[in-house]
């Protein structure tokens, strides 16, 4: 698994995968699910410093995780996109809901 976290003032921040695909969205939901559950936080961090490619089943991950953390009156931001990740939020509409810094 290729997915990085750490837990800081209150915020979880997950290190995306180089590509985000349809088997890397499915180890995404469970491992971010996982440790929603296991880290009181409230806040959750996408960090795409690494990433190159995503595709709908990534789109679909972080629309679910942030809605699990919106439910719990917290907030999701996304941060270090490149160009081709930051035309996927645009095209997606992921950028509507989602903070991009």
């Amino acid at each position: 698994m290729e997915h990085r976290y750490e837990k800081e003032y209150g915020c979880l921040i997950l290190r995306m995968p180089q590509e985000l695909d349809h088997y890397q969205a499915e180890f995404l939901k469970e491992e971010a699910d996982g440790l929603l559950l296991q880290y009181p936080v409230r806040n959750l961090i996408f960090d795409f410093a690494d990433t190159q490619f995503m595709d709908s089943s990534g789109i679909g991950a972080i629309i679910g995780r942030c809605k699990n953390v919106r439910f719990s009156g917290g907030y999701v931001k996304a941060v270090n996109l490149n160009e081709q990740i930051q035309r996927v939020f645009q095209i997606s509409g992921l950028k509507k809901i989602i903070e991009v810094e």
